[in-house]
């Protein structure tokens, strides 16, 4: 995704989230999202939930290119390309945009990358603890993860 700062300053956004739960696991913001900073960020988000064994992603050039496939081979991940022009194919994570582009990103004047990361956080936080999802049956992310994957 993208926006812009109150400067017209543009940046974009890495939006992850888990299938199963819905669970945001987190987002990245950037003025430029390369395929290196991509995988390097999720990298980090396997060091507290591990490596997926796929990723669904669309045909963006930081998915496309040498250095995700190689990232994925390294990590035993099937890569699942929607086709081009059918968004419908990732409709969890078109939701999600969906609404942290209404509740955050349309909401806010943002004066810089660190006041967008700020925001964004306390939001990923309300949005996995504290709302629910009817597909949930009306559970948060995190309770529905919790009843289903007890740690």
């Amino acid at each position: 995704m993208s926006d812009s700062s109150q400067n017209q300053r543009r940046f974009r956004t890495f939006n992850v989230i888990d299938d199963f739960n819905r669970e945001a696991l987190g987002i990245d913001i950037a003025v430029c999202l390369p395929a290196r900073r991509v995988t390097r960020y999720l990298d980090k988000l396997a060091e507290y939930y591990g490596y997926p064994l796929k990723v669904r992603v669309d045909n963006g050039p930081e998915f496309t290119g040498n250095v995700f496939n190689n990232w994925a081979d390294a990590h035993g991940i099937t890569i699942d390309y929607i086709n081009p022009g059918c968004p419908y194919q990732n409709g969890y994570i078109e939701r999600f945009n969906r609404t942290y582009r209404t509740e955050v990103l349309d909401l806010y004047v943002f004066n810089n990358l660190k006041q967008v990361r700020k925001i964004t956080e306390e939001w990923l936080t309300i949005y996995n603890t504290e709302r629910p999802h009817e597909a949930l049956n009306n559970m948060t992310p995190i309770e529905y993860k919790t009843l289903k994957h007890p740690e």
